[in-house]
């Protein structure tokens, strides 16, 4: 049981403060990006209904629970699905 931040990260340190476990730290390995203590990790069970670093984290696809499924799936903080995300990219970027 225990979250890791992948290389999505873009170190916006919103996380960090709220983590009750006080399992996120600053990746000191060269990587720059945040991390999860595995040992630490709780998911915020009992202490809030939701994972704290989830529900503050601006990044979609950035937190990954146990089984590598992300917290924060593509379209679920834009409110727009994938595939009209890749469809206005396209537009974006023909202009």
């Amino acid at each position: 049981m225990a979250f890791s931040i992948n290389e999505h990260c873009v170190n916006c340190w919103a996380c960090l403060p709220l983590c009750p476990s006080a399992a996120i730290s600053a990746n000191l390995d060269g990587r720059a990006r945040f991390a999860i203590d595995l040992r630490k990790c709780t998911e915020c069970d009992g202490a809030h209904a939701e994972p704290q670093c989830a529900a503050i984290c601006p990044i979609e696809g950035a937190i990954l629970d146990a089984a590598g499924a992300a917290l924060n799936p593509p379209g679920s903080l834009t409110g727009i699905p994938p595939h009209r995300l890749a469809e206005a990219m396209a537009e974006i970027q023909a202009r």
